[in-house]
């Protein structure tokens, strides 16, 4: 039985401790970083984002994980199946990214000699705004992308891990928001004006290795905003999992899925043909990868191997209420993470 949470609570209590653990279909619980009683090293705080339309994506990233801070923007070419990326490492932030206590309100904003990235919320619409003079081959990376229609409801969960209890994972997907802008790589520019942009904010204190499997994918149904969000991994997802269907701005709960992902022995073939089912027979999705974008941080204790593929789903997922949900070629992604850090 999953844990509903329908109003405004602590997210911690006097020990530390998540005090109730759970979901919720809007952000109930309130984060305060002096609530935490674990090391400031083991802190996790992002931002990131992801916009893309059928041809092209754009990712930003903003962590403060504690001991490594870590700034990035990727641009993806779906046509053409390739990717660029920038990166920029900071040891030992510690805080000092001042990355808000909510969603709902503050920007983060971050700048050095090498790139300039701001998320400003701005009212009803979120702001993107990134300088790179060197992006790729002394090519510059501009822009400023408005997102806009941001949903009524989204995905927030608070996960405990069952091994330590000052650790926890609290995150909000939001889904389905509408994004509008340029992308001037040099000379070139790149177009956002049909496009979808889903957030991935997240706060908490993990525990030292884990992995992850995430999916998320925004479009159009029935002339509707329509958004999933599908991932499991680390934690302990007794009280709920992250599961959810974002149809006509209202959020439809289910309760577990599976990635089953291609192997090669003991490896997985990113770029075959993957299944995603839930067990409650909700979501029976089929994922058909485009590109696997693959970044690899090893900094001898710290390591960050992510796959996050990209690609076209189909399928059915069915609503609260019975209603079967047909879905075609919807560009979205599913990833898979292993941290030890």
């Amino acid at each position: 039985m999953q844990n509903e949470i329908k109003k405004i609570q602590p997210l911690l209590n006097k020990k530390g401790h998540l005090a109730n653990p759970g979901f919720a279909k809007k952000m109930y619980w309130k984060y305060k970083r002096k609530d935490i009683k674990a090391s400031k090293f083991r802190i996790k705080e992002w931002d990131y984002y992801l916009i893309n339309n059928d041809d092209f994506g754009i990712a930003f990233t903003i962590a403060d994980n504690g001991y490594l801070g870590f700034v990035s923007v990727a641009l993806l070419d779906f046509k053409n199946k390739s990717y660029e990326m920038f990166s920029n490492i900071k040891l030992f932030p510690l805080g000092k990214f001042n990355m808000p206590e909510s969603s709902l309100e503050g920007d983060v904003v971050f700048k050095d000699k090498k790139i300039e990235l701001k998320f400003i919320k701005d009212r009803a619409k979120r702001v993107i705004s990134c300088d790179i003079a060197n992006f790729k081959d002394g090519k510059s990376l501009r822009c400023n992308i408005e997102l806009t229609n941001e949903p009524e409801e989204s995905m927030v969960i608070a996960t405990p891990f069952p091994k330590n209890k000052k650790a926890f994972y609290y995150n909000q997907k939001i889904n389905c928001m509408r994004a509008d802008g340029t992308v001037y790589l040099g000379e070139e520019s790149i177009g956002f004006s049909d496009a979808y942009a889903v957030l991935d904010w997240g706060r908490g204190v993990w525990t030292y290795d884990n992995v992850w499997f995430w999916g998320t994918a925004s479009g159009k149904i029935n002339n509707k905003q329509f958004g999933i969000n599908i991932g499991y991994g680390f934690g302990d997802l007794n009280n709920a999992t992250e599961n959810m269907i974002f149809y006509d701005g209202k959020s439809h709960k289910f309760d577990q899925v599976e990635f089953e992902i291609p192997k090669t022995g003991k490896k997985y073939d990113f770029l075959k043909e993957w299944k995603i089912v839930s067990n409650d027979d909700r979501c029976n999705l089929t994922f058909t990868p485009i590109l696997d974008r693959f970044d690899n941080i090893s900094l001898i204790l710290l390591v960050s191997k992510q796959h996050q593929v990209f690609g076209k789903f189909k399928g059915y997922v069915v609503l609260d209420d019975g209603t079967k949900l047909v879905v075609k070629d919807l560009l979205g992604s599913a990833e898979v993470v292993h941290n030890r850090w």
